[in-house]
């Protein structure tokens, strides 16, 4: 595709109007403030005019069947949505229902500009059709807990891991990667952890777990280990000698930014659902401070409860100036790398998250003609402060565009709406 006269956030994430971008494949191939001489070589040409093209959002912690429980527990503190309204939940789940909750994820991330997702959970093979059959990207993860004490080889769950590296790591062209999961410190035992970090480091993979979303969760640990946090217990049990996302983080203190800053771990923010099950504010200002990694998640739509992944940027950058009593932190720049240079960094994908020649073509149009992106005085502010999920006109994933205008390439939204409904109800019945 060949985008005509259209504004651009460059791979520096600056604004260039009347530029010419085209994708052949799946990558970028030009990029020029005039019409290119071999043109027609990218195929459709579409008009710019009135519009932006910027790379598309990664979102770097999700659980994404977890839709089927959207608006399910409200008004609840965490471990008490997790113990009375999910964990009955999920007991009921099968293969049907979670291939069609991803689905509908995939369609809501596509609508709101998320080209790829990191995501946690179980039923590996399920999740891996749906993210095959969109045509968007993942890095799944079989998320390991261990409560009795089991040997670490001889779990089910460790089993599903070993499969689904072996069935779905590198495919569809790379859309898929298969990352490793503990759910958390709180889940699982120091046994349990150090295999797991053994095996993610010998397979030659990535790490995803929860770190100290909650303040119980995180001054418990240290009671279990000696004045340990979760961050001092993970990196000694190995868990972030590997290139690692730690999701939440709200309450990490002293000594953890200096280990999460040495050993190279990505935090990944998830403000909306921190703040709907009043965990805290991640302190983002310090973390960027420290010089540590930083992406964006929007955590299961069961606890945020939607993909609109611009309110989640824009939530971000308000909660920490709330957070710090400072309305200088979090530049929009900053919010916007995390957005997407730095998800697509933590979920190990190199060639991805910037608007620039040779990186896979992951972009997203904005509809800068409508009343709330006017007047436009600095363009990156409206973008993160003024735009609105719906302003997302086009979503493109390796080249192929999936979503335009309403319409979807690949996704059949009034099934998924019927099968989604359908497995949501037939669980309920069952509690």
């Amino acid at each position: 595709m060949l985008f005509k006269n259209i504004t651009i956030l460059d791979q520096d994430l600056s604004v260039r109007e009347g530029m010419y971008v085209g994708t052949e494949g799946s990558r970028i191939a030009w990029i020029g403030d005039h019409m290119p001489e071999d043109a027609q070589r990218f195929g459709e040409t579409y008009e710019g005019k009135g519009k932006l093209l910027m790379s598309g959002f990664y979102n770097a912690h999700a659980h994404s069947p977890m839709a089927l429980m959207r608006g399910y527990g409200e008004n609840l503190a965490l471990q008490d949505w997790l113990g009375t309204r999910i964990f009955p939940f999920e007991d009921h789940l099968n293969s049907h229902a979670v291939y069609w909750g991803t689905m509908l994820c995939m369609a809501e991330s596509l609508r709101f500009g998320i080209v790829s997702t990191s995501d946690m959970y179980y039923f590996m093979s399920d999740m891996a059709k749906a993210v095959a059959d969109s045509g968007t990207k993942n890095n799944l993860s079989r998320s390991i807990v261990n409560f009795d004490g089991s040997e670490f080889h001889s779990m089910e769950s460790v089993q599903e891991m070993k499969d689904a590296i072996r069935d779905f790591h590198g495919a569809c062209d790379g859309r898929i990667l298969m990352d490793t999961s503990l759910h958390a410190e709180y889940t699982s035992d120091e046994k349990t952890a150090r295999a797991l970090a053994g095996f993610t480091k010998e397979a030659g993979l990535r790490m995803h777990v929860h770190v100290s979303e909650t303040k119980s969760e995180h001054e418990e640990c240290k009671g279990r280990h000696g004045g340990k946090t979760p961050v001092q217990y993970l990196a000694d049990c190995g868990l972030f000698d590997v290139p690692a996302t730690a999701a939440h983080c709200v309450w990490i203190e002293g000594e953890d930014y200096d280990i999460l800053k040495e050993k190279g771990v990505t935090v990944a923010t998830n403000p909306i659902s921190n703040m709907k099950l009043a965990s805290g504010i991640c302190n983002t200002p310090e973390i960027l401070r420290r010089g540590i990694r930083l992406a964006i998640g929007t955590d299961s739509v069961a606890s945020n409860n939607s993909l609109n992944f611009l309110e989640e940027i824009k939530v971000m950058a308000l909660a920490a100036k709330v957070r710090n009593s400072d309305p200088t932190v979090i530049t929009p720049r900053e919010a916007l790398y995390a957005a997407t240079r730095g998800g697509a960094l933590a979920q190990g994908r190199e060639d991805c998250g910037l608007l620039a020649e040779g990186y896979r073509a992951d972009l997203i149009v904005l509809d800068l003609d409508v009343l709330h992106m006017h007047p436009i005085h600095d363009l990156i502010n409206n973008i993160v402060y003024s735009a609105s999920g719906s302003d997302v006109v086009l979503t493109m994933v390796d080249g192929k565009v999936l979503y335009k205008d309403g319409e979807y390439a690949t996704i059949d939204t009034e099934k998924t709406i019927f099968e989604t409904e359908k497995a949501t109800k037939g669980i309920l019945s069952l509690l």
